[in-house]
């Protein structure tokens, strides 16, 4: 179990320095939902069923969904 939790820990740092290293907007959304995501599973392994729903429902899909509707109104690539 230990293990496993360290294992989503270090996906979830790689996630989150690949959001900030990424030109490419959508590749840093795309990152940053990863991390969103893994976050949930990590509550739900601290007993947080509801929490893990919550992460996983706003901070991955419907933030994700807004941010990519916001990026195709601009542009894809930062400058």
């Amino acid at each position: 179990m230990i293990f496993v939790v360290m294992v989503l820990v270090f996906l979830m740092l790689v996630g989150a320095i690949a959001a900030c290293v990424f030109t490419d907007l959508v590749s840093a959304v795309i990152a940053a939902a990863l991390v969103s995501l893994i976050a949930s599973i990590l509550f739900y392994f601290l007993q947080a069923p509801d929490v893990a729903m919550a992460e996983a429902a706003i901070g991955a899909a419907l933030t994700t969904a807004i941010f990519i509707v916001a990026i195709r109104r601009t542009s894809r690539y930062e400058q």
